[in-house]
């Protein structure tokens, strides 16, 4: 059920009787040259769609907007500083707190959101409130090894053909990935990871210092199917909704 879709004496009658909400929240922000700029916004609210399907959880309206700053750089990315973040979900959770929420779940597709929802969800947690924060990718990683990706690359790129293949830019997807290291003995690895003597540490490079592409993982991009990205999508709802009957068993 979409807390959009209804009114408010429905949305009184959901709080009298139950007390589970889920939040979906991502980011807008370059995933490379072949993938739309909302990906981390899309794929959670097709997961939200096909959990509403089979559960009666209230879900609020997706957050479009998420913490990108390493992005920012790419035309198209909008970074919302990480305290500004803080203080707009907080607000969104507190009104859903004086409602009578008081388990939170956020089906959160982007990782520079986790520590935001972490500082909210632990704030809460002294007021009774049990947060959930299920990062899609990382869950869809342990269902099965073989859809581990990175950003912007086959696991991404596979979910977003299995919600909509005509918003992959297919032209675009080149040919291996090339990171710019920092020099011949300091080489660039990922996210602002890189490698001196065998040993890795990071330094603090936005994206398009490492990348031009702005995609970064060792999943190419030319490996990801609809197929692939239909069967992450449904499986990662189908556990959804079956945590969320479990979930509902617990007393707080």
């Amino acid at each position: 059920m979409r807390l959009a879709d209804i009114t408010w004496p429905k949305a009184e009658q959901y709080f009298k009787e139950k007390d589970t909400v889920m939040i979906p929240i991502g980011s807008i922000e370059c995933h490379g040259r072949h993938m739309p700029v909302g990906t981390d916004m899309l794929i959670p609210d097709k997961i939200a769609e096909l959990v509403e399907e089979k559960s009666d959880i209230l879900i609020v309206p997706t957050i479009p907007f998420g913490a990108c700053q390493s992005l920012a750089p790419f035309p198209g990315t909008i970074h919302i500083d990480s305290e500004v973040l803080y203080l707009y979900v907080r607000q969104i959770v507190d009104s859903l707190y004086r409602h009578g929420a008081r388990k939170i779940i956020f089906l959160n597709g982007h990782g520079g959101n986790v520590s935001t929802l972490e500082r909210i969800g632990l704030e809460y947690e002294e007021k009774g409130v049990m947060t959930v924060l299920l990062n899609w990718w990382l869950m869809a990683w342990d269902m099965n090894p073989e859809w581990k990706g990175g950003h912007g690359g086959g696991e991404e790129t596979a979910a977003i053909m299995g919600i909509d293949p005509s918003l992959v830019d297919y032209s675009e997807i080149g040919g291996p990935l090339k990171m710019k290291d920092v020099n011949e003995n300091i080489v660039a690895t990922g996210w602002r990871s890189v490698k001196f003597k065998g040993v890795q540490v990071d330094i603090l490079r936005s994206t398009r210092s490492i990348t031009d592409n702005g995609w970064i993982g060792t999943d190419h991009p030319n490996t990801a199917t609809e197929e692939w990205g239909k069967e992450m999508i449904k499986t990662t709802a189908d556990y959804i909704v079956d945590f969320i009957e479990e979930l509902k068993k617990v007393e707080l």
